[in-house]
């Protein structure tokens, strides 16, 4: 049976496609070419003079920050994650989901609550010196305005990275080697840290890059708490000195590591893959505790819930309760508009860029859509502030020449025509997120068997046929986690908001940033408030999705008494 060719209205279409793809990809590249051409021909006196002086601080605050909340989202997401998934005690199942809900919480706005509560005007220091009658200057509290404070708030917000991946990987494991090393005489801690962890070490690993990822990319924490890192002195170089050569060689140096990290997690993605079940599946009992062990559990699943989220929602809505600001008012409307245009634009252009690279990868396999596939996912490990830079460069440069010709032919004068436009941000924010995007796109994108793609090829279809009628309607739960995954990245996202911004075109985040800059928190809680409530969405379809397969895969499991 011979294939009916396509006519040549497909062909473009079918060509538009794998076009269209490439230039999603193209895109996302852009940034990270732009602030390498820009460190390469700019000038150094800048950078030499910042080498001088804060450099080394950039570096060492980065990298102690970098190993601090490795080893804090590790230990917390690794524990919780075993707790609820291999052990039965009071209150599992709400674990379950609530140890993923501090993702909701941008780290920033985190800060803002613990500041407020901790600093020194605050309730917990006023208290003090109430009950003990100290003077300010009697006792000695630790400073939430520091480097470990920051790592605190970052862990807090970034251990359910470590948690979710981990809770997936001991899901997926059989209990056939656990038990063996039970056999054989050997104590349940023994075949966790033997047995288990190994297994699940690649799964960890790449959570904790993640982690790592956005802890380099964070700037609306470390700025706030006064930590210099390479995020706040690349805002400090574009702004304060004005020197977008010097923004950019920071920039650079940051992003050097963070293609390493990318490059990492991608070795951690690929390893992951050998340490699945096997064809054999047992699933291993859920030991109940009893005893010290019980309460030790409800405690250490209690408390990373207790201090990442209940808490700092509490702290929030009293904060918001005794602020003048009000959701309702005009001003506070167009604020939550920009930041939904903003939100829903990038998040529904950024699954469409997804959907083609994903679509060409599963098409037309080969090394330029396996190529277009790695460029477009390297944004996810560059901070907002290293895009900004790239794309600022190259467009204002763009700007400049196409005024000047316009000047110089018709007398006319264009302005910032791409500069300070929303759509430059759009792309910005494209190029940030669209790992995500992918991610939630092929993780549904594996469960078409290939041979659906024939059937539909035999039946005389082209490609955009397939897409449209086939791939997308299988696919909608996938494309709808995508979005809503951009969508709340979106709302959260600071730095590139701050630097790439229109004129008067503010956002929930960038006036929650602006009035705690001003130390007003009372009113930076009302819209971190929001921002908050908007990402518990996507975190419960998340937590929902999970607990979903292990029911529908494993079925439940019997209890094993300890």
């Amino acid at each position: 049976m011979s294939l009916r060719p396509f006519t040549l209205p497909e062909r473009l279409a079918t060509g538009l496609l794998r076009g269209g793809a490439l230039f999603v990809a193209a895109l996302c590249f852009l940034p990270m070419l732009a602030v390498a051409v820009a460190a390469a021909f700019g000038s150094t006196d800048t950078f030499r003079h910042l080498a001088d002086t804060v450099l080394w601080t950039y570096s060492a605050t980065t990298l102690k920050l970098v190993v601090i909340v490795a080893l804090g989202t590790a230990a917390i997401g690794t524990g919780a994650a075993w707790l609820v998934t291999m052990t039965r005690f009071p209150g599992a199942r709400f674990f379950e989901i609530g140890l993923a809900l501090p993702m909701a919480f941008p780290a920033y706005v985190m800060g803002y609550a613990y500041t407020d509560f901790l600093d020194h005007p605050g309730a917990v220091q006023s208290l003090l010196r109430d009950v003990t009658g100290l003077g300010p200057r009697d006792y000695w509290f630790p400073e939430i305005r520091s480097v470990e404070g920051a790592a605190i708030m970052l862990i807090l917000v970034l251990y359910p990275y470590v948690y979710l991946l981990a809770r997936a990987a001991f899901l997926q494991q059989s209990a056939t080697a656990f038990l063996a090393a039970r056999a054989l005489g050997r104590g349940p801690w023994y075949a966790f840290l033997r047995v288990s962890l190994p297994m699940a070490r690649p799964a960890i690993a790449g959570g904790v890059l993640l982690a790592v990822m956005e802890t380099i990319a964070d700037y609306g924490t470390v700025s706030y708490f006064s930590v210099q890192t390479f995020a706040t002195g690349i805002y400090t170089s574009w702004f304060t000195m004005a020197d977008r050569a010097a923004a950019a060689q920071l920039a650079l140096c940051l992003l050097a590591f963070a293609l390493l990290l990318a490059i990492l997690e991608r070795i951690q993605r690929g390893a992951a893959r050998h340490h699945g079940a096997g064809k054999r599946f047992e699933r291993l009992p859920p030991t109940q505790l009893t005893g010290l062990q019980k309460w030790g559990a409800m405690a250490l699943c209690g408390l990373p819930v207790l201090f990442g989220f209940a808490l700092p929602l509490v702290l929030l809505l009293l904060m918001g309760m005794d602020s003048e600001q009000s959701l309702f008012s005009e001003r506070y409307l167009r604020f939550t508009r920009n930041t939904v245009i903003l939100a829903t634009t990038a998040a529904l252009l950024t699954v469409l860029g997804a959907i083609l690279i994903g679509f060409r990868q599963r098409l037309w396999p080969g090394r330029v859509s396996s190529l277009a596939g790695h460029v477009s996912r390297v944004g996810y490990a560059v901070p907002g502030g290293v895009i900004a830079v790239g794309l600022l460069v190259p467009f204002a440069a763009l700007d400049n020449t196409l005024d000047a010709w316009m000047r110089a032919t018709f007398g006319l004068s264009t302005g910032l025509l791409f500069t300070g436009s929303i759509w430059l941000l759009v792309i910005a924010y494209m190029v940030r997120f669209m790992a995500a995007a992918l991610n939630a796109y092929d993780s549904g994108l594996g469960t078409i068997h290939p041979n659906v793609d024939s059937v539909t090829r035999t039946l005389g279809k082209p490609p955009l046929e397939m897409l449209r009628r086939v791939h997308v309607p299988i696919l909608r739960p996938s494309v709808l986690t995508g979005l809503l995954i951009v969508f709340v990245d979106t709302m959260k996202e600071l730095p590139a908001t701050l630097i790439m911004r229109p004129f008067n075109f503010d956002t929930l985040a960038v006036q929650a940033h602006r009035l705690a800059a001003d130390e007003r928190l009372d009113g930076a809680a009302v819209p971190s408030l929001v921002l908050v409530a908007v990402g518990l969405l996507p975190v419960i379809i998340v937590c929902r999705n999970l607990g979903e397969r292990k029911s529908r895969v494993y079925g439940p499991a019997p209890v094993a008494a300890e």
